[in-house]
């Protein structure tokens, strides 16, 4: 079976040339979201770690709504942070408030020199589709 690439009218704007999600099989790869507002583009990030965090998981769970998706099929997670010693606890709590206890994805998280658009946090995900 051939990928499919998903575009989605709902999500966010992308920032470079790439789509929104890619199915491959069962799994759909969904591309790392900044706290862009998918609305107007044009707006300035918000401020702060809670605000950036809370809007990239909003903007994830607009990929995964429009792949027919919610946060309890994600299997792994990647998160990138540009303050990481500072912003690490208060990004895991508000991230770890969209998964049940009893399943949450494998992560990894990294500390990372730069983001684009001057992010301070970025999250891609690993999506199974049952």
């Amino acid at each position: 079976m051939d990928p499919v690439f998903h575009f989605l009218p709902d999500a966010p704007k992308p920032v470079a040339p790439y789509s929104h999600a890619v199915e491959a099989g069962r799994f759909i790869f969904v591309t790392g979201q900044l706290a862009t507002d998918p609305d107007d583009d044009a707006l300035p990030l918000p401020p702060g770690i809670e605000a950036q965090t809370r809007k990239v998981m909003d903007n994830l769970a607009r990929v995964l709504k429009g792949s027919g998706l919610t946060f309890a099929h994600v299997v792994f997670a990647r998160i990138y942070l540009t303050n990481f010693k500072s912003d690490y606890a208060a990004m895991n709590a508000i991230f770890s408030s969209h998964f049940d206890p009893e399943r949450r994805p494998g992560r990894t998280t990294v500390g990372v020199t730069d983001l684009a658009r001057g992010g301070i946090v970025e999250i891609d995900l690993i999506a199974y589709r049952p």
